[in-house]
């Protein structure tokens, strides 16, 4: 997500780029770090509970976590290409009656948006320019566990980061990636009341977990 602006988010993720994720995920499943999200969050408990997938995408995350056990969720992403193809796939899923899905800026959307037992931002924060208020405002709406996948501050992560932005504004593209300090999403965690439960990494992104 780029610079507070939703055209932004719709000239990186629009229709081509939903329908590409969507035959990747029938085709493979969830990608390797949204899996190692997933994973955790199996494991710190989701039967019964209520999910707010933030940026959700195509829903990757609330699909495969309500047919793990969850009752409900609330999928808010800023475009409406990946709404659209999400509520395809819950339907096609069975899972319509058990999502509600709101399209816009969550940090604008989140005085109307309850809190859930379950909140989660795969690959959301490096899209987000202000950082402590995404996740100030995230987390303040989870109730039991808050759970998150962004990228590791490394230096080719940040250079590739760099360079896509370059090219992105060459192109008049307003997307944006950031990388931001974790010492950062840790400490306004923390200032919320959660503790890390549990992390995993790949080479580029860290995969954690916290709970309250």
């Amino acid at each position: 997500m780029s610079c507070c602006s939703c055209e932004g988010y719709q000239s990186q993720f629009g229709e081509k780029h939903a329908a590409k994720d969507v035959r990747r995920y029938r085709k493979q499943g969830p990608d390797k770090t949204t899996q190692l999200l997933l994973d955790q969050l199996t494991a710190a408990g989701v039967r019964g509970a209520s999910l707010l997938d933030i940026g959700g995408g195509i829903g990757v995350v609330h699909h495969e976590l309500l047919e793990r056990g969850a009752d409900s969720a609330v999928h808010v992403d800023a475009t409406a290409a990946n709404i659209t193809a999400a509520a395809n796939e819950a339907e096609r899923r069975g899972h319509t009656d058990r999502v509600r899905f709101l399209q816009g800026d969550f940090v604008a959307l989140a005085p109307q948006i309850n809190s859930a037992d379950v909140v989660t931002l795969d690959r959301v924060i490096c899209c987000y320019p202000d950082v402590k208020v995404l996740v100030a405002d995230s987390a303040s709406r989870a109730q039991r566990v808050w759970g998150a996948v962004f990228p590791r501050e490394r230096v080719l992560v940040k250079a590739m980061a760099w360079a896509g932005n370059v090219f992105r504004r060459i192109t008049r593209n307003d997307f944006r990636t950031f990388i931001h300090p974790v010492g950062e999403i840790d400490a306004e965690l923390r200032r919320q009341g959660f503790r890390l439960r549990s992390e995993r990494h790949t080479y580029a992104w860290r995969a954690a977990v916290y709970s309250r």
